[in-house]
């Protein structure tokens, strides 16, 4: 019974597939529409830097804020953490 369950859900999944793909139409990309206006390509350093550094950079950033505003909550902190005890106590 587990076979042919597979075998059913193999057939489904191909099937499907392959009707999306028969009934997709092509991007057209090369294909101008009315007041399309493309600019200028970025080069590949252009591009690093926007889709790789510029989100890295914005991560670091980020990270040191929380950091820095974490070390100035914990100066400020009145609770326990900030109590001294003493490791002998008087009897």
């Amino acid at each position: 019974m587990d076979k042919k369950n597979a075998l059913r859900a193999g057939a489904l999944a191909a099937g499907t597939t392959l009707m999306m793909l028969l009934m997709s139409s092509p991007a057209l990309a090369l294909t101008r529409d009315d007041g399309d206006d493309p600019g200028t390509g970025l080069s590949v350093v252009e591009t690093l830097g926007l889709y790789v550094l510029a989100p890295i950079g914005l991560f670091l950033l980020i990270a040191a804020l929380v950091v820095v505003g974490e070390k100035a909550h914990q100066k400020k902190d009145p609770t326990s953490s900030n109590i001294a005890t003493k490791a002998e106590a008087k009897a």
